[in-house]
């Protein structure tokens, strides 16, 4: 991954405590160590509003250390047929993830923290099909309400990990009346390929164990959380953005066990 940085920058930013080498189990490790998983920056100053204040955020990028032996495999497999091999190797460990944090974060007891599943529409262009745009901004604004927290975004994780193209696609069929989880299914695809376990990893790493509140509807985050050995405290809803564009999205979700309240 880091192949492209001038060794000696790589270096300096291993030494400063800037980039760090984690195991599947969140602790450092060396670089060169035969556990080495996870490859961490930051942080990184990011200053943005969160609603009429600006706060600086610390952002730390999180990437899979894939081997090019990973790599050779999955396109072997592709040449046998396996093309989901493939797909899952660019997906979970071919992107880079970003956790967001507020000041204090590593520190924060029971800090309030938001799973982001990349979303280009929704997220970028304010797409309505969709709640995950508003529910990106009001994760950010009830995260500094609480005063501790932080966005892990998962940027591997558009349309539920089917990618961009593919997700185009499932909108075309959910408008021929497909849900957006048979649209997936019809491509076929799996209903959801997201994998958090990734996610698990950082946050043990960034807040020593301590656990999280986790602040989402979706029952299945919590459980990959907890699966990988980050603990969650509670779970906090989030509902934000439903309209008359997404109503049928929603409700596809609640029939899926997210915690949505029926009179919405």
């Amino acid at each position: 991954m880091f192949s492209y940085v001038d060794s000696s920058i790589r270096l300096r930013l291993e030494d400063e405590g800037l980039l760090v080498t984690l195991d599947r189990d969140g602790a450092v490790v060396p670089g060169d160590a035969p556990g080495a998983f996870m490859s961490v920056l930051g942080p990184v100053p990011i200053p943005r509003f969160i609603g009429d204040e600006e706060i600086m955020l610390e952002w730390f990028p999180f990437v899979r250390r894939t081997e090019l032996s990973a790599v050779l495999e999955a396109a072997h497999e592709v040449d046998d047929g396996g093309s989901e091999a493939f797909r899952h190797l660019l997906h979970s460990s071919m992107s880079v993830n970003s956790v967001f944090a507020l000041p204090g974060f590593r520190r924060a007891e029971r800090p309030l923290v938001r799973i982001h599943s990349c979303c280009l529409t929704g997220d970028v262009f304010g797409s309505r099909r969709c709640d995950c745009g508003p529910q990106l901004e009001a994760a950010f604004e009830q995260i500094k309400d609480a005063g501790a927290g932080a966005v892990v975004y998962m940027s591997g994780h558009e349309g539920r990990g089917i990618g961009l193209w593919a997700k185009a696609v499932t909108y075309l069929l959910q408008d021929r009346g497909h849900n957006t989880y048979q649209a997936n299914v019809a491509l076929g695809l799996p209903e959801d390929s997201r994998d958090f376990s990734d996610a698990a990893v950082v946050l043990k790493y960034l807040l020593d164990g301590r656990p999280i509140r986790l602040l989402s509807n979706n029952p299945d985050k919590r459980a990959q959380l907890e699966a990988h050995g980050q603990r969650v405290a509670e779970a906090v809803s989030l509902i934000a953005g439903i309209c008359e564009h997404n109503r049928r999205y929603i409700e596809a979700k609640r029939s899926k066990g997210h915690t949505v309240p029926e009179d919405i």
